[in-house]
């Protein structure tokens, strides 16, 4: 963050009037230039007198608007420095609010005219505020600026302080949703950070919980998106997707329905069922961006795994041929891959061509994976409880004999 460092006795505001004055009026000729230079000194002089520190922003952002395409980044910066300064000012938080909207609104208003100077400009002014309300203002006008002036790299090193942001701000469920979502969209144009975008994405979806059909309805598209990505991403296989409810609306949805169908299968069914679908909605996948060869592919993959999950613990190469839909030679390669993607913990047996399953990843975790995990972990318990008492009787015992050995020496 830029400090001031006072080099005369000249308030800083006045001096960043006179220059942004005087290069504003500078190809009027020095004769028309000195009139409005001194006439605006008059009045930011005014204003200093009389604490109006709304107007004098203003004032200076009047001036700096016309100069910021012709003048140098390090001036510009110096300029905004004193401007953003300026919400120290008051007392009164709410004129502080005034005073650091309309610089974020005025900063904001030109997204491609050096976009990055702009987003630090927006970051100085959030690091001088201390009203939650007024951060949260200005962090959002940032992130707008960074998607339209496509300098998202810039602000992605900040989500790393979402949680700490998301307790100083105390935000509601509509501002929540706004941050979320533009986050996702952040996020979204980033190659690198899809998981992270479509976690927020999720995030945005999961406010609508217990929201009414009304409300509910606001997050269709959102929704669709969700399913749209989940199903594209090479990477993502599992998600309790189908019980959000804002997902969960589109499996009745006159036009939507077609996508709920899609997401059932990618995380409940096999690769028949895609097919099946795909015969008959080959123009929806086209229209969302879905490539058919590549769902085939996260298909066969997840049909392994579920071929896991519900046969028995060894699964034969026939099977896995016949549920894939390969040849012979691509069994063991796709047993690879799943591995690789860790969705697989297995040994290859190629003598007796089947493969042993130790482990694998669940698609859905709902009712039925917590009470099959609860029996597991009360069987574990039993079990320690068991070596424990074990254990004690034998502690018991080894005393008892050590005991009778001692009187037997005496």
């Amino acid at each position: 963050m830029t400090t001031i460092v006072p080099t005369s006795e000249e308030d800083p505001a006045l001096s960043v009037v006179r220059f942004v004055a005087e290069l504003s009026w500078a190809d009027a000729g020095p004769e028309v230039a000195e009139g409005h230079v001194s006439r605006l000194l008059v009045e930011a002089q005014e204003c200093l007198i009389q604490e109006r520190w709304l107007d004098l922003a203003s004032l200076i952002l009047a001036s700096a608007d016309i100069i910021f395409s012709k003048a140098s980044e390090k001036d510009l910066e110096c300029i905004y420095t004193v401007i953003c300064h300026l919400v120290k000012k008051p007392e009164s938080l709410d004129q502080v609010h005034e005073i650091a909207e309309l610089i974020a609104t005025k900063v904001t208003q030109q997204p491609n005219d050096k976009p990055g100077l702009r987003l630090k400009i927006l970051f100085n002014l959030y690091n001088l505020l201390e009203n939650p309300y007024s951060q949260f203002f200005v962090y959002m006008k940032a992130l707008n600026l960074a998607i339209s002036g496509k300098v998202t790299e810039h602000a992605v090193p900040s989500f790393k302080k979402m949680d700490d942001f998301l307790s100083e701000w105390n935000l509601g469920t509509k501002d929540k949703r706004d941050l979320f979502l533009t986050v996702a969209n952040v996020l979204k144009d980033s190659k690198s950070s899809t998981k992270e975008s479509f976690d927020y994405l999720i995030k945005y979806l999961e406010t609508f919980s217990g929201a009414d059909a009304l409300a509910l309805a606001e997050a269709k598209e959102e929704a669709v998106r969700a399913v749209v990505e989940f199903v594209k991403s090479p990477d993502m296989f599992q998600g309790d997707l189908l019980d959000i409810p804002a997902i969960a609306q589109l499996e009745k949805d006159s036009t939507y329905a077609p996508v709920y169908q899609l997401l059932d299968i990618v995380l409940t069914k096999r690769l028949n069922a895609y097919l099946d679908f795909q015969t008959s909605n080959s123009d929806l996948l086209n229209s969302h961006g879905l490539v058919h060869e590549d769902c085939v592919s996260k298909m066969r993959l997840i049909s392994l795994v579920d071929l896991s999950t519900n046969e028995s613990d060894q699964i034969s190469y026939s099977l896995i041929k016949e549920t894939l839909q390969i040849e012979d030679s691509e069994v063991e390669p796709w047993v690879v891959k799943a591995i690789t993607a860790k969705l697989l913990d297995c040994r290859i047996d190629q003598i007796n061509q089947v493969v042993i399953v130790n482990r694998c990843s669940k698609r859905v975790f709902g009712l039925h994976e917590w009470q099959s995990l609860r029996s597991k972990l009360t069987a574990w318990r039993g079990n320690m409880a068991n070596v424990m008492s074990t254990i004690q009787a034998n502690k018991i015992v080894d005393d008892g004999t050590q005991a009778v050995q001692g009187l037997t020496i005496r």
